[in-house]
This record gives C-alpha cells, structure tokens and sequence, in this order.
C-alpha cells in the first residue's frame, strides 16, 4: 500500500503569498501612492469644482437666451436697415426718375410740359428742396399713393376733406377709394409743412401754387361733395397768386367753371368759362353770362387744348339745361374753329408730341359732333342729319384711338382699302408716350375716352337706325362695333363680352341691351323670311 502511495503522479509546488485582509490592503496602497511633498502643495492649492447637474442647466439656459438675444437683435438690425434702404430708393426713384422733367424740345414746344403734374419742383422737376426731409416725403408718398394704391380697394368711410362753403353735411358716409383719401392726406400734411416755411424765404415762389393744384386735383377725384368743394378752395387759392393772364391761369379758370357745374353753381360756372375763353384768345366778354366765341385761334398750343375743353364744358351744360339753340350756337362755331386749326396730314410723319396734340383737338372736335348730334335730333331736325354727325364723330373718335395704339386706319387684311379696321379696345399705348413723363397720363386718358367717345357714337347710330324702316340690321352693325370699342373678347360662358378698361359696368349694360334686344328682333325676322 505504501508503495502504491509512492507510484501516484506528483505535481510541482506553487507558493502563494500570504492572503493579507483587505483593510490593510488598502492601507499598504494608500501609503505607497502618497504624492510628494511639492504635489502636496499644488493640490492644495487648486479649488476644488463641484459639478452639479442644476447649475448646469442653469448656465446653459442663460446662454442660450443670450446667444438668442444677440442674433434677435442682429436679424433686427438687418431688417431695419433692408427696409430703410428699400424705403428711401423707392422714394429716390419717385424723385428722380417719375417726377422727372422731360427736356425733349419738341415736348417743350408744344407745351406739354405746361399740362405735366408738378409736385413742387417746377420744371427742373421732383420736390422743392426747402421743404426739407418730412415735406418731400410727404409729397412722394401721395404720389405713390395716387399711382401705386395703398393695396386696398375701396373704402366705406368719412373722408377727412373740409366741409367748406356750400357744405351740405348730412353724416353720411362716402364711397371713397383708399389711394385716394390717402394720396390726399399725404398732401394735406405737406401744404401744413409748406405753410410753416413760407415765411423763412426759401421756399420756390410757385412752390404752394403748385402742391395747391396738386391736392386739389385729387380731391376733383374722389368725387364727394364736400372734396369737391374743397378743392374749389384750394384752386381759388391758387388764382388768388397767379397773375391774371397766361395759360396757368387760364387752365385754373377751366377748373373752377367745371367744379362750378359740377357743384349746381351755373353762373359761376359760365363766369369762369367766359374768364377762360377770354384768356386763351385774348378778347373781352360782354357780358360773362354769356360767352361768345371769336374767331381768333389761340398761338400757343397749349391755349388750344385750353379752349377746346373749354367749349366741351360749356356744350354739355347748355345741351343739359334746355338752352338748345345756344347749345347749338357753340358746337357750331366751336367746330369751325377747331377744323380751322392747322393739322399734320399724316400723323405718322410729325413728332409724337405734335401728333397727340393734334389727336387731341380731333377727339374734341368728336365730342363737339355728338353733343350737335344730339341736339339737333332734340330740335326735332331730320334723324339723317343726327346721324352724319355721329359717323364724323364715330371715325374721328377711332381714329385717336387707332394713332394712339399705334395700329393703321384701315383692315389689316385689306390694306390701301375703306375698309375700316375693326375694333381694338384691348390694345395698349405706344411705347413713346409710355416713357414719356409729361404725355404718359394724358395720352392714356385721351386713349380711354376715344373708345368711350367711339362706342357712344356707334350706339346712338343704332338707336336711330332703328327707328327706319327695315333698319335693325344696319343697327346691329352699329351696336356690334359699339360693343367691340367698349368691352373685351367674349371669353366666358355664353359669348358675353366684358366692359373694357375705362368702360363703366353702367355703360357696358346699355350697350349690351341694346344689342341683345336687335339680335333677337333681327334673328325673328329672319325666320320669317325664311318661311315664307
């Protein structure tokens, strides 16, 4: 047994070291790891940091709004400083580029810088400079106001214009349109500014004058009665400096006498009528009730324009107040002496501003030919006679209006014949009058009242052809080619036509009535021919 003890297999002896407890264990490291004396000394120097989560969170969220607060304010800063820039080049380019004064000598010679709107900066153009930062801009903005809109439409309100003499104030409120009532109070701050410096002297002598006329003018607009009478202070003002000759005070005369009629003032309407045609061909009036008209033509072309509007004024108030033989008298003579005038036989071969000026007085002398037309068929004359009148004013009328789209007088399809070319009531102005500062808003004017004056025109032919025998489709042609000067394309459901631009929804409903009611006459007459 002993020796099957001594046969077992042997293994090699390990020592291990002695199991120390763990309390002196630590103790051994912590005396081994004892730093020197001099990190003794730099370990108790540094302060000891305490992390804790809350004063974290705390420092966090105070930068965060303070990083939030800077860039707030820088974002602020940069808005600010877009928005003023955007502000004040809008206004220098109001200043610079659209109240600019056009130096072509052609438009200097045929005065149409007599007739350009002044926004106190005379002929040199822009603002008056003595009117310093607010006041100029205060004139911009109703420029901008009057041309641009305020971005709303119209607007139920009390309108902040005076109620003067003749005020009939009932408090009711009145349809005004926001670019204007805003335009006007824009003004009205810039005369009160202008007033406040007229004593220092630096202001321009025509300076007041001119933003005078320029409020009043808006007021004209807006239509109320009490703008209406507001304005009539304000042009009275303004002929109250100016001296009593020229063509400024001539064209301020003309506008008194229509704010007159306007106003059921009569008298004083055709006092100032009279003032305006003794101004403009240099003769006296007998009696200021009753203007006369001579024969003499008025040299500068500006007097013309002036007389010509003149005499529409002075037709449509005897032809409205039963004084037909005066009404006749005027439109008569009125006519000659427009006709005697010299005038390009070709539009096309003159320069643009002679050409509108001519344009001008043929679309008056239009006006003139319906208002005879009309009285003479109130007179009880032949309906022929009305009728002839009415196709002189119907082809001068288009005529304007073609020159001024810049398209011929006769049908494209047919050129060199009589063909007449067809209605254009969607064409746009030329591009030479578009650029122009002083003719732009006249010649879109005069474009827009050649269309009306041409419809008007071709649908009171239809009322009369009616009446022949046999004549409703000679007046369908007539309402036809009304509607054609008047309203757009039939684009919708059913064929029917839009009122064009200028053309009131009032107007647009006459005329498609008119034309409505010969279609059906027209289309039953044909079926019974055909049956028989």
């Amino acid at each position: 047994m002993l020796r099957a003890l001594t046969n077992l297999p042997t293994r090699p002896l390990r020592i291990y070291a002695p199991i120390i407890p763990r309390h002196r264990r630590l103790e051994s490291q912590s005396t081994s790891n004892q730093p020197t004396s001099w990190r003794k000394e730099a370990a108790a120097s540094q302060p000891m940091l305490i992390e804790d989560p809350f004063t974290q969170s705390t420092l966090f969220t105070l930068d965060f709004f303070k990083r939030l607060a800077k860039f707030s304010l820088v974002g602020v800063l940069a808005l600010g400083i877009t928005g003023w820039t955007v502000f004040e080049g809008l206004h220098m380019w109001v200043e610079n580029v659209e109240l600019a004064c056009d130096q072509d000598s052609e438009v200097r010679r045929w005065e149409w810088d007599h007739e350009a709107e002044k926004w106190s900066g005379g002929d040199n153009g822009g603002t008056d400079t003595a009117l310093g930062f607010k006041g100029r801009h205060a004139i911009r903005s109703a420029w901008i106001a009057e041309n641009w809109g305020t971005g709303s439409g119209a607007t139920i309100s009390r309108s902040n214009t005076f109620s003067g003499r003749g005020s009939q104030d009932t408090g009711s409120l009145n349809i005004i349109e926001a670019r204007l009532e805003a335009a006007q109070n824009f003004m009205a701050l810039a005369i009160s500014i202008s007033e406040g410096k007229v004593s220092s002297g630096k202001l321009r002598p025509q300076t007041m004058g001119e933003l005078l006329a320029r409020h009043a003018s808006i007021l004209e607009h807006m239509g109320t009665r009490d703008a209406l009478l507001q304005a009539r202070s304000l042009y009275e003002r303004v002929w109250s400096g100016l001296p009593a000759k020229g063509t400024d005070a001539a064209r301020v005369a003309l506008k008194l006498g229509d704010l007159d009629y306007r106003l059921g003032d009569f008298e004083d309407a055709l006092a100032w009528w009279a003032r305006t045609i003794s101004l403009t061909q240099g003769t006296q009036q007998v009696n200021p009730l009753t203007p006369e008209l001579s024969r003499t033509i008025p040299s500068s072309p500006c007097a013309q324009r002036t007389l010509a509007s003149t005499l529409i004024s002075l037709s449509a108030y005897y032809s409205t107040s039963g004084h037909l033989k005066q009404a006749q008298h005027v439109q008569e003579s009125g006519l000659d002496l427009l006709r005697s005038i010299p005038s390009p036989s070709k539009i096309s071969t003159v320069s643009p501003p002679q050409a509108l000026h001519s344009l001008f007085l043929l679309h008056r002398s239009s006006l003139l030919s319906i208002h005879l037309a009309e009285v003479l068929y109130a007179l009880r004359t032949a309906p022929e006679q009305s009728i002839q009148w009415l196709a002189r004013a119907a082809e001068s009328s288009e005529r304007v209006a073609l020159a001024l789209a810049g398209l011929p007088f006769t049908h494209p399809d047919a050129p060199g014949s009589a063909i007449p070319h067809p209605p254009a009531s969607e064409a746009s102005l030329v591009p030479v009058y578009m650029k122009s500062n002083p003719m732009r808003k006249i010649a879109k004017s005069l474009l827009r009242d050649a269309r009306r004056t041409a419809a008007e025109a071709w649908n009171l032919m239809g009322i009369l052809r009616e009446g022949e025998k046999d004549g409703t489709e000679r007046a369908l042609e007539c309402y036809e080619r009304a509607l054609g000067w008047a309203g757009v394309a039939a684009d919708r459901s059913g064929g029917i036509g839009e009122p064009g631009e200028g053309t009131p929804e009032s107007e647009w409903k006459v005329l498609w009535n008119n034309y409505v009611r010969v279609r059906e006459a027209t289309r039953k007459q044909t079926e019974k021919k055909s049956k028989l």
